[in-house]
C-alpha cells in the first residue's frame, strides 16, 4: 500500500497523544455516535429522543461547494464515482489545502480529509459523499 506521506505528516502534526484525537487550533476532531450513525446512515430510534428529517437535504455537489469554497464548476469536475456512490479525489482536496487563500477551508478540508479517507475509509484515495454528511 502506498503511503501519503505529505497526509501521514499532517496527521501526525494534529495528533494529540494526550485526548487521542486530532487538535485543530482551538477544535478536537473526534467522531462521535451521531457522526458515525450519520456515516452508517443507521436510524436507530431511542426511547424519549425527538428524532425529524430535513425537508431538504442538499445534493453532494452542494455540500462539497459550502465546504471547500470552490464553485460548481470546479467541484463538478472533479467528482468521480466508485461503486454505488460519488466521491472526490483526495489528490484534489490536497490541492486546495496547499493553495486555498482561506485558513479556516484549509482546516475544514484537510478535517474533510481525515474523516473520508481515515476515520471512515471506502474507496481508496477518495473521500466518500457521505462524510459530507458530518460538515453539512
Amino acid at each position: 500500500m502506498n503511503v501519503d506521506k505529505c497526509l501521514f505528516q499532517a496527521l501526525a502534526q494534529f495528533w494529540n497523544t494526550a485526548y487521542s484525537c486530532f487538535t485543530f487550533g482551538k477544535v478536537d476532531l473526534v467522531p462521535t455516535i451521531e457522526e458515525y450513525m450519520a456515516l452508517l446512515q443507521c436510524l436507530k430510534i431511542q426511547v424519549n429522543k425527538t428524532y425529524s428529517r430535513a425537508v431538504s437535504v442538499p445534493t453532494f455537489l452542494k455540500k462539497l461547494m459550502n465546504i471547500i469554497g470552490m464553485s460548481k464548476q470546479w467541484v463538478v469536475a472533479r467528482i468521480k464515482k466508485k461503486g454505488d456512490s460519488k466521491c472526490i479525489p483526495w489528490k484534489n482536496l490536497k490541492d486546495i489545502i496547499l493553495a486555498h487563500q482561506d485558513t479556516k477551508k484549509k482546516v475544514d478540508v484537510f478535517a474533510l480529509s481525515i474523516y473520508g479517507l481515515v476515520v471512515f475509509p471506502k474507496a481508496l484515495g477518495h473521500v466518500d459523499e457521505v462524510v459530507t454528511n458530518l460538515f453539512n
